[in-house]
């Protein structure tokens, strides 16, 4: 099983190969090489954008769906101002056989509403978990047979789940040609097109599962279970191997699958961007300095990891395509990582450091309206700096050991604080996180269309303080 795993694993680096007479823009990725990334430290953006090359008329293609709370809607709001050309894409729906199957009338016509565009209605299911061939079990009916008492020890059958990733990879990228088939007759000729990746997750939908992750990622006590305990397992193999072909593959594919079109688009004159989301922790505002920090455990951590490799691979060909990782907020998928939200909290110092005024002052007092009679921000605020200053948790800001496993007493830390913050609320429906996580997808939006234009490199961290920077020009 080791084996197995080390060559999943080992899949991390990039390069690209070109076959004689073709174009740069035809180059092919294919698989990274090396997990050894050449980043020691983060690379921050620094310097607001100051312009863009999109316009109206040309295209923005999210490559994946559009939900109500997520980092999508700001970069998708951009391209509206823009007067854009939207097309999305869908991952499909089940049906009681769970056979993909594309959406139907009234499921499309509601998607092509909130996304305010077309949507290629092609079923682009990412992962492999409920593939197989022909009457043979998936690796989600493989995951059945777990029990949470023999999960730890339990053994799956890796020639089969080999057979069912193949599948899963012909059946992803079979349909993906025919997405972008469509797609190329929606392109005209001198437009510009921004590719905006979006894809990920990758969990099985297994009982047995979400009794764990309930247990990795919101026990303490004793209830607490090591994250690594989950990742040594063969359970935490195939989960980390579907992550791989959800959170970072498909942006392989994608590069890949567009290369036509991103000739054709360069060969009349336009250009053509990618981005996709990352997350590789986020330096916020602890004490009088911006000092690196992170979610403990950041299970996806290995396939964004791979995310950035692709990335890497891409930028070294020409291909302007980059990761940008965003800062830790609360979304529908996030909400599982008790804690991933407590490092929103120094935003709001952050939005007075980078010369807030008035309008920042207002989002202090909207967060105050939020708490509980008798508790003050500052006291929460100094919670929050109390738990990330702690010596538990110093140790955890080891960027080269990303993502480190968690431990007793961080998870009792990190869970109790985050409980503790919670209940400082007069509503647990309406968190300072909240707000807070909105101000953020307000600001990632503008940093990533405007950077994507003139990009600076494949992989940028956007950290609270230019996060902060951008509100406060939105906001003057």
């Amino acid at each position: 099983m080791a084996r197995r795993f080390v060559l999943q694993e080992s899949a991390l680096g990039g390069a690209f190969s070109c076959s004689k007479g073709k174009s740069q823009s035809q180059m092919i990725l294919h698989s990274p090489k090396s997990n050894n990334m050449d980043m020691k430290t983060p690379i921050p953006l620094h310097q607001l954008p100051q312009q863009t090359i999109f316009r109206a008329g040309d295209v923005f293609v999210l490559f994946g769906e559009l939900f109500g709370r997520g980092y999508a809607n700001g970069l998708v709001n951009e391209a509206r101002q823009a007067g854009m050309h939207i097309i999305g894409i869908t991952v499909g729906r089940r049906d009681a056989n769970n056979a993909l199957r594309p959406l139907s009338d009234e499921e499309l016509a509601a998607a092509e509403q909130n996304l305010g565009g077309k949507i290629i209605n092609i079923p682009l299911m990412a992962g492999f978990d409920m593939d197989s061939p022909a009457g043979e079990p998936t690796p989600t009916d493989l995951l059945s047979s777990l029990t949470l008492k023999s999960w730890t020890e339990d053994k799956l059958d890796w020639a089969h789940i080999e057979k069912c990733q193949k599948i899963g990879i012909e059946r992803f990228t079979s349909s993906l040609a025919q997405v972008m088939a469509s797609l190329d007759t929606m392109v005209p000729t001198g437009r510009n097109v921004f590719f905006a990746h979006t894809m990920a997750g990758g969990i099985p939908k297994a009982k047995v599962f979400l009794a764990i992750a309930n247990r990795v990622y919101k026990g303490r006590g004793e209830r607490y279970l090591s994250s690594q305990t989950l990742l040594d397992s063969d359970l935490g193999k195939l989960i980390l191997k579907n992550f791989d072909e959800v959170s970072a593959n498909t942006f392989e594919h994608l590069i890949n699958a567009s290369a036509s079109i991103r000739a054709r688009v360069e060969a009349s004159g336009g250009q053509v961007r990618y981005s996709a989301y990352g997350y590789h922790g986020t330096e916020i505002l602890i004490g009088e300095d911006y000092v690196w920090q992170t979610y403990t455990n950041y299970t996806q951590g290995m396939a964004k990891m791979r995310l950035e490799r692709i990335a890497e691979a891409a930028w070294s060909k020409g291909i302007k395509a980059t990761v940008y990782n965003c800062p830790e907020i609360r979304t529908n998928s996030s909400d599982i990582f008790a804690g991933v939200e407590l490092p929103l909290i120094p935003l709001l110092n952050a939005l007075k450091k980078e010369n807030g005024g008035s309008w920042a002052e207002a989002q202090w007092q909207a967060c105050r309206a939020l708490l509980a009679d008798g508790v003050t921000l500052e006291s929460v605020l100094q919670k929050v700096l109390d738990f990330q200053t702690s010596d538990v948790m110093r140790p955890f800001r080891n960027f080269a050991a990303w993502p480190m496993p968690n431990s007793q007493q961080q998870a009792d830390l990190t869970i109790g604080t985050s409980d503790e913050v919670q209940k400082s609320h007069k509503d647990s429906k309406a968190l300072i996180t909240d707000l807070l996580s909105a101000l953020v997808i307000e600001a990632t939006g503008p940093l990533m269309f405007g950077e994507s234009s003139a990009p600076t490199g494949p992989v940028l961290w956007l950290n609270h303080d230019i996060i902060a920077r951008q509100l406060n020009l939105l906001h003057p």
